[in-house]
């Protein structure tokens, strides 16, 4: 009695199907600023787009929210300068080695936690994001995260506001660039917030989510999968005895800061927002004997 309606069956495997996708999304957005043409190029109309099940409409609501949050928040205009007190103790700076795949790593030490400002926190977040991203080779979307609670307790949690918020801009504005997270060597008690965390999170991210314990030989494993020992500091299971050094990390990032404007300002066209940063990493620190970071 009722006719069926032909579902239409998008299959993401499909190149024709991807490109007519992104020629969609591309078509259905409004006029764009200089500066929001150049962010929405293919890949990052990708990401929106694979970060909603490649539904157009989804898709373009999604995108145009993180429009609006970059020209407001404008993340790509903070200066190390203005956040370079959040990262003095080293809880989350851009490591000075990469995964197997040549993919950036952030470092996050929640038990490092310095400040209390809930606004340096998120712009220090959003400025460490832009770094990293900026800093990834050519063809990689993805970033992988090294979060090491070694010595946290609940006193160094963030509060729930800040904690929502830092969810809300990786997920919403930031789609599709995590490639695996790595929570090392977590305490018990983080049990019980991560419970709260995890109510705000997607599950497509908690499934990149990876618990890793140093006594354990089989957790080891799954990070070493991703990380050659060789390169991966002691302290995090591996070979390699480099620390974070403070001075030397703000003077890569002063460097960075202008070689970031450098790209954001000129007009020239391009198809990927991922370039490396002049070909750098984080510098090589030098090995030391004593831990003082």
């Amino acid at each position: 009695m009722f006719r069926r309606k032909h579902a239409s069956h998008f299959d993401s495997n499909d190149a024709d199907q991807r490109k007519a996708k992104i020629a969609e999304l591309k078509s259905a957005l409004e006029p764009l600023s200089a500066r929001s043409e150049k962010y929405c190029s293919e890949a990052c109309l990708t990401r929106y787009l694979e970060a909603r099940n490649w539904n157009v409409a989804k898709s373009r609501k999604m995108l145009e929210d993180s429009l609006k949050w970059r020209a407001a928040y404008r993340p790509e205009d903070i200066r190390w300068p203005e956040v370079s007190v959040e990262g003095e103790t080293g809880k989350m700076y851009r490591a000075s080695f990469r995964d197997r795949e040549g993919r950036t790593i952030v470092v996050m030490r929640p038990a490092k936690q310095n400040t209390s400002s809930h606004e340096g926190q998120i712009r220090f977040l959003a400025y460490s994001l832009e770094n990293a991203i900026l800093s990834l080779p050519e063809g990689q979307e993805k970033m992988v995260w090294l979060i090491d609670f070694t010595g946290w307790t609940m006193a160094n949690a963030v509060p729930i506001k800040t904690a929502r918020e830092t969810v809300n801009i990786l997920q919403n504005h930031y789609p599709e660039r995590l490639a695996i997270a790595f929570l090392f060597n977590p305490p018990k008690v983080f049990e019980a917030f991560w419970k709260v965390v995890k109510y705000f999170v997607d599950l497509r991210t908690i499934e990149k989510v990876k618990f890793v314990y140093p006594k354990d030989e089989e957790s080891m494993k799954v990070i070493h999968k991703f990380i050659d020992p060789e390169v991966l500091p002691i302290e995090f299971g591996g070979k390699s005895s480099v620390v974070y050094n403070h001075e030397e990390y703000s003077e890569l990032m002063t460097k960075d800061d202008t070689k970031i404007s450098s790209f954001w300002a000129t007009d020239a066209q391009t198809d990927h927002v991922n370039h490396v940063i002049d070909g750098t990493l984080a510098p090589e620190v030098t090995p030391v004997v004593t831990a003082n970071c």
